[in-house]
């Protein structure tokens, strides 16, 4: 049994608006003891996403809403400390949603094994995780990605982006990235691929990228929202495909965004364009996930991915780090280092 004390950031209050530290509580609890048919778990990298942001809030949603007190929600890779689940080992590296702690104990309900021999564990929250597999699914059954195709994508540096733009180019599409800052889009045109990249806070975006798109678009990989949906909205061609895994520009307004309304604009280019729109969660396409390793951890191992962590070091950092992230200050996947890595 490990000594000392289990160290926790909870949700003290719901934002209004952007997240503040004040937010967040931190708090110290026994270790917990596993019981029978149940594993004690040791955080050792905390995945920070966009999607918590929604999780803080009350209201209806995909999933639950965290609870005032609760532990902040999250996906970590963990060791197993000790195992009274037949199905696990001690020693074993494990993925859960265990939240922001140090520890956990799991009865074994969504959990699953990780395979260090497919890449660094801590791509188990990034490339070869979650946010890799809502990258590839997406992509893939909603996208449906044709050689010789324009490929749109905010985001671009980031987690999600990132692979979208790869796997578009190993299909042979050309690829327009769209980022905040010119080290993150030289970053994505030098070490990415990408045909280019784009900011997104240049003025004159719209003439940008349509010039970027002389021959429209024809799928745009939709995960931020605001200003650059509006620039993409003109520049679809007939049957483009648009899959949705996010609104970040969004997630900490506390209003509708002021005039006009573009609704009208869109619905009428999705009729007449005949657009497929479709939102998607990771888990719809969960039984593609054997595919999604052997292809990416594949990929990766040929050179044809390349990824890029962010990380910081120490439980304590990660409210800070997560707000950062929300006004995007990181510069790829953002993960929280929370302990030792044993297989470093």
């Amino acid at each position: 049994m490990p000594s000392g004390t289990n160290h926790q950031i909870r949700l003290a209050a719901r934002p209004t608006g952007a997240p503040t530290p004040a937010n967040f509580e931190a708090t110290d609890t026994p270790i917990p003891i596993p019981g029978p048919g149940e594993l004690l778990g040791r955080t050792i990298y905390l995945s920070l996403d966009p999607y918590m942001r929604g999780r803080m809030n009350t209201g209806n949603s995909y999933t639950s809403h965290v609870k005032l007190g609760e532990v902040m929600v999250g996906g970590a890779v963990s060791e197993v400390m000790e195992s009274n689940h037949p199905d696990y080992s001690t020693g074993e590296i494990v993925f859960a949603y265990s939240g922001w702690q140090q520890y956990f104990v799991s009865n074994g309900e969504g959990l699953s094994k990780v395979d260090p021999r497919l890449g660094p564990i801590s791509t188990a929250v990034g490339v070869l995780g979650m946010p890799g597999m809502t990258a590839y699914t997406g992509l893939l059954n909603i996208g449906k990605p044709q050689p010789g195709e324009t490929l749109v994508v905010a985001a671009a540096s980031g987690p999600v982006g990132s692979l979208v733009g790869q796997i578009a180019k190993i299909k042979g599409c050309r690829v327009v990235g769209i980022a905040g800052g010119q080290a993150k889009c030289n970053h994505v045109v030098n070490e990415l691929g990408f045909d280019t990249c784009l900011d997104h806070r240049a003025r004159d975006l719209p003439e940008r990228l349509a010039a970027a798109c002389p021959d429209g678009i024809d799928i745009y990989y939709e995960n931020v929202g605001g200003s650059v949906f509006e620039a993409v909205l003109p520049l679809f061609n007939e049957f483009a495909r648009m899959p949705v895994i996010g609104t970040v520009a969004h997630y900490n307004a506390t209003e509708l965004p002021p005039g006009p309304n573009k609704t009208p604009l869109f619905m009428r280019a999705i009729l007449t364009k005949r657009i497929t729109v479709r939102g998607m969660i990771v888990w719809d396409f969960a039984d593609q996930e054997q595919d999604f390793l052997r292809d990416v951890s594949g990929w990766i191992r040929d050179s044809r991915v390349k990824y890029r962590e962010d990380f910081v070091d120490g439980l304590d950092n990660a409210p800070e780090a997560f707000i950062g992230m929300l006004e995007g200050k990181n510069f790829g996947k953002l993960v929280v280092r929370v302990g030792t890595d044993p297989t470093a």
